[in-house]
């Protein structure tokens, strides 16, 4: 597929989306970018700002199968991935696939469950397999998970691990909309005359893959490159950070940030795409000092102080990868 279709393909799924969700375009091209960068999404963010529904509409609009699994503290493992069956007729176990063997799965307040049940489902996302009764089972691309996470109401809650919070490409938050915003979603929903919306699907699950593998071909330059080493680097010497960013922080910039170029319409990422996705992409894999949770220090803020301070490139020079002279 060119990437002129799919930026096109993208960009109609944003605005059938935002038709719904009103008024968070940039947070809905975050998530966007996210799925069509292989990766699965953290929403986080306070009870009734449009979480479960975004994560609905993309469904709809993708064209993918979905599931729903309220994370609660009685969950167990099996619940997620399935489990072995004693079929009476045939005298034989039959293994009952869970609902984590669909496109899009919606973990819903994924820290309400104890960390095994996390943990099943994190190696499921990781791995894109579950190993259940020592019997392995493959899960079919596309498989994309959109958790969901209240940052209040901490008691009876399990909150991830910096280590399990590595394995989501991207940690997005809407916000509370404006007054014209809020205005906005009360009018569509006396038009809509129904609780639930339903959109037409944009594109289906081979489309939606087709439009993943082009994403190989959008180009990044050497010194974008560096430019992202710099900025992940760059976490782990600040002051304010105990643990910084992984290499694989590096690998979610890349990732997002050439998914991120293709909703712009550009076969190439520029150090602003990089800049655009870099609080989504880090924030959540950075372990702050003590002393600066106690002042309630925002990781995305430390973010931004780096991509502000850290020197991008201004090169047009071809990417060496592709063996192409320089």
């Amino acid at each position: 597929m060119e990437l002129a279709e799919v930026g096109r393909n993208a960009r109609e799924v944003l605005d059938r989306v935002n038709t719904v969700v009103v008024g968070k375009r940039d947070a809905l091209e975050l998530v966007l970018a996210g799925i069509l960068a292989g990766g699965h999404v953290l929403l986080e963010d306070f009870p009734g700002l449009a979480k479960t529904l975004t994560a609905r509409c993309f469904a709809q609009t993708l064209g993918l199968d979905f599931a729903r699994l309220q994370f609660t503290p009685d969950l167990l493992p099996a619940d997620v991935t399935g489990s072995f069956l004693y079929n009476q007729r045939d005298g034989d176990f039959v293994f009952r696939r869970g609902p984590v063997f669909t496109d899009l799965l919606l973990a819903d307040e994924i820290n309400r469950t104890p960390p095994k049940t996390q943990a099943a489902l994190l190696e499921a996302m990781q791995e894109r397999q579950v190993s259940v009764e020592g019997v392995t089972h493959r899960l079919t691309a596309p498989f994309h998970v959109l958790a969901t996470a209240n940052p209040i109401e901490y008691e009876g809650t399990y909150p991830l691990p910096e280590a399990q919070l590595d394995r989501f490409l991207l940690r997005v938050s809407f916000g509370y909309p404006s007054a014209e915003e809020e205005q906005a979603m009360l009018r569509r929903r006396m038009a809509r005359r129904t609780e639930e919306a339903v959109l037409e699907p944009v594109v289906d699950a081979a489309t939606l893959t087709a439009m993943q593998d082009a994403l190989e071909d959008v180009a990044v330059e050497d010194s974008v490159g560096r430019y992202i080493v710099d900025l992940v680097s760059a976490t782990r010497d600040h002051p304010q950070v105990q643990v910084g960013a992984s290499p694989r922080g590096s690998l979610a910039l890349l990732l997002t940030a050439r998914a991120r170029a293709v909703l712009d319409g550009r076969d190439y990422v520029v150090p602003e795409d990089v800049k655009r996705v870099a609080p989504a992409a880090l924030a959540h894999r950075l372990s702050l000092r003590p002393e600066m949770w106690l002042r309630r220090v925002d990781p995305a803020a430390i973010v931004g102080e780096i991509c502000d301070r850290t020197p991008a490139p201004a090169s047009g020079d071809l990417p060496t990868y592709t063996g192409a002279p320089s």
